[in-house]
């Protein structure tokens, strides 16, 4: 099926390509004042509800950030993402205009402990897939990684370059209906997690923990570490 005309898009959509093209140029620096509502509602000739949305959208997307009476701003380095939800964070980071690239320290086969059984669903002592990476944005280590996976849905992952594509975007494509459950905290890097994120072992950390699962079955463990200073947990939820 063919893919629609940009004409064919919403006014909202419209506003917020502009916006998207704009910030891929640079045309606001991080953390600058962007147009204000009443200047987009001008430019293309919309209701104010229809550069709302486009706003608010951007926002949920980690573009930009709003604050009440006083304006639209581009968003800051790294500090606004979502993780409430699947998504991968290479086009997360690409989305705000900055270069993503990934760095593997493991990418092995070992077998499961009985705590790590218990959650990937496999015999204790069974294969799983190991694999530890640290993601930058704009050359700034932003989250470390670190996942179990079982085999059973993704035998080739061993294989995979992970420094084309992430964990997240191949699990995805071969492991789709996902759910997850998460647990998040406040708490500190391990000495290793500290080293491949450059920071301090007693610097403050956001770690999220997800086991997602496909119809039940679980697919995969992971533990992901964001450096405090750069990141804050953000998502939204519309009726």
């Amino acid at each position: 099926m063919p893919k629609p005309s940009p004409l064919a898009r919403a006014p909202y959509q419209k506003i917020k390509h502009f916006i998207k093209h704009e910030l891929s140029k640079g045309a606001w620096p991080l953390g600058s004042p962007m147009p204000s509502e009443a200047e987009l509602v001008a430019q293309f000739n919309v209701s104010r509800m229809t550069v709302s949305r486009a706003l608010r959208e951007l926002q949920s997307e980690g573009l930009v950030e709003r604050v009440q009476g006083v304006g639209t701003f581009a968003a800051q380095l790294g500090k606004i993402s979502s993780t409430l939800t699947i998504r991968d964070l290479h086009e997360e980071i690409e989305a705000r205009g900055h270069r993503h690239h990934a760095v593997v320290d493991v990418l092995q086969e070992t077998t499961a402990t009985p705590a790590l059984a218990l959650q990937l669903g496999v015999l204790e002592g069974s294969p799983v897939f190991h694999s530890r990476l640290s993601h930058y944005d704009n050359g700034l280590a932003l989250q470390c990684e670190d996942r179990y996976v079982n085999p059973l849905w993704a035998p080739d992952y061993l294989s995979i370059d992970f420094t084309h594509i992430t964990p997240t975007a191949y699990l995805l494509q071969v492991a789709p209906l996902w759910q997850a459950q998460y647990t998040i905290e406040a708490g500190f890097a391990t000495k290793h997690e500290a080293q491949l994120l450059n920071i301090d072992p007693k610097d403050a950390c956001l770690i999220v923990v997800r086991r997602t699962l496909s119809q039940g079955i679980p697919i995969t463990l992971a533990r992901l570490v964001h450096p405090g200073t750069r990141h804050i947990l953000k998502d939204h939820y519309e009726p």
